[in-house]
């Protein structure tokens, strides 16, 4: 079915993110962040009176686009990763909840031409999974990512080469998850988590999927296994 046979939607507009709520509670947030490193934090009581044509969730600059959401508790540690192997991150708390109308505020300060390309919320015990265009990638254990400030310039989270390709998204993942990959020529590819390696921040990582000529990774997300 057609989205916009469900939601009315922009002409220009499209959807970020999908988020399954089953009570609408106080202490719980959305969690936005943009591609320009705006990040924010909303109750999500604020959108219990949904209606068909929306609310506005966040109020974006011209030049800005949301990036991604997650459902927290306000106690999450929250990573960003950028285009050009950055990444930086910070507790939720840093982050004051502020109604829908607002624009937020700098969760990372990017260097020129770079922009962030996916958001995460990092728990103990998980690796952050970080994929390039090229088909290379790894798995870097949460140890390695020092909490810092909200708004800081972040630490290299991927060596980025022309060998490598920009990173087209970072993901925190658990053991016995997989990895189903999709490629600019619409090839579906599945492989299973434990199977990349884990490597440190620092470095380019390793080919984890064979590409076809002129092909690129385009987006990626972890999944729980299926029991045979």
């Amino acid at each position: 079915t057609a989205i916009i046979n469900l939601l009315q939607l922009e002409s220009e507009e499209k959807i970020t993110a999908v988020i399954q709520v089953k009570e609408f509670l106080p202490e719980r947030y959305l969690f936005m962040a943009t591609k320009k490193g705006i990040v924010k934090k909303t109750s999500l009581i604020e959108f219990k009176n949904l209606h068909k044509g929306g609310l506005n969730a966040i109020h974006l600059d011209d030049d800005d686009e949301l990036i991604g959401v997650r459902f927290t508790n306000g106690n999450h540690d929250v990573i960003l990763g950028t285009k050009w192997g950055m990444a930086i991150l910070f507790p939720e708390d840093d982050v004051r909840a502020i109604g829908r109308q607002g624009r937020g505020v700098r969760g990372i300060r990017l260097s020129d031409g770079d922009e962030v390309i996916a958001m995460d919320t990092l728990m103990p015990n998980a690796d952050v999974l970080t994929v390039t265009a090229e088909g290379y990638g790894k798995r870097t254990q949460r140890d390695e990512y020092r909490t810092q400030t909200r708004g800081g310039k972040g630490l290299i989270n991927m060596k980025v080469t022309e060998k490598t390709g920009a990173v087209i998204g970072l993901k925190v993942v658990r053991p016995g998850q997989e990895l189903i990959l999709i490629t600019t020529d619409g090839i579906v590819i599945r492989t299973k988590v434990d199977e990349i390696s884990v490597i440190s921040r620092n470095t380019q990582g390793v080919k984890v999927v064979r590409l076809g000529e002129g092909d690129k990774a385009a987006s990626f997300a972890a999944m729980e296994q299926k029991n045979n």
